[in-house]
């Protein structure tokens, strides 16, 4: 049953749907005859570049922990997906209503412990009955693309290796534990550094290319988002880096011109500082 603190999916959107109104009929506005000449020109491919900039800005803000930046920014993100929504009514493809219904349905329906009838009591049931309630989903509707088909190709590669190796752990295609991760990870990097004695450059790729693999399921048993691991760790090192850029400028140096030794000091005392 539902409980009594959940929200009814039935319930009216108030503020929050009124405003959403407003986004939508002002880009309906731009779209016109008479409205923007640059919005009137977009098509799907020209607005797709704008919405992986968008949401890598979004990451930023988040990582920031800038939340005024956060909420102008997924307000940036939402007028892309109105954007997109507005040119497919005009070509009587769908509207942003559908969109709506399909994910609102989406959550109920996923969600039977919640809006219905079921139990999950850790979030490892909830993700097991999600994985479950989606296959049953792929039936009724006679999908026989494979588990993996519908990972886009064109992810960035971290995020595609992240999305394959859940999907398929879903049905059962994992290691039992993470210690056999470990050892699969210590393997790969022996197999790494056989092929960096004798290989080529394409057999190099290969074993790099597993071992970042294993490193992803890794982070998985981890519960560990291997995106945002990396993202924090890059900005840890454009900080670090900065830090030194900016003691050797203020002794009149730079760091083409200064030594690994003194890059390593510098280095060190930004790890103490930052």
């Amino acid at each position: 049953m539902r409980s009594e603190n959940s929200p009814d999916p039935s319930a009216p959107t108030g503020p929050a749907g009124e405003k959403f109104e407003r986004l939508t009929g002002i880009m309906a506005r731009l779209r016109a005859p008479a409205g923007c000449p640059w919005d009137r020109e977009q098509t799907f491919e020209t607005i797709k570049p704008y919405l992986l900039e968008e949401t890598y800005e979004v990451l930023d803000a988040i990582d920031a922990r800038d939340w005024r930046a956060l909420a102008e920014e997924l307000g940036d993100l939402l007028l892309e997906t109105v954007f997109f929504a507005q040119m497919a009514a005009e070509q009587n493809l769908f509207r942003i209503e559908d969109s709506l219904d399909a994910i609102n349905e989406k959550l109920v329906r996923r969600h039977p412990h919640v809006f219905g009838e079921g139990t999950a009591k850790t979030a490892d049931d909830v993700k097991q009955r999600w994985d479950e309630i989606k296959a049953d989903e792929r039936k009724e509707r006679g999908d026989e693309a494979g588990l993996l088909d519908k990972v886009p190709r064109a992810m960035p590669a971290l995020v595609e290796a992240t999305q394959l190796t859940s999907r398929a752990a879903g049905v059962g295609f994992d290691w039992p534990d993470i210690g056999q991760v470990i050892e699969k990870l210590n393997e790969e990097l022996k197999e790494l550094e056989e092929a960096r004695e004798t290989a080529g450059r394409e057999r190099l790729e290969d074993e790099l290319g597993d071992v970042l693999f294993v490193l992803v399921n890794l982070a998985r048993f981890l519960k560990v988002d291997p995106e945002q691991a990396l993202r924090r760790t890059n900005l840890k090192f454009r900080e670090r880096f900065a830090y030194i850029e900016k003691k050797l400028a203020e002794a009149g140096k730079s760091p083409a011109g200064s030594s690994l030794a003194e890059m390593d000091a510098l280095w060190d005392q930004a790890k103490r500082k930052l």
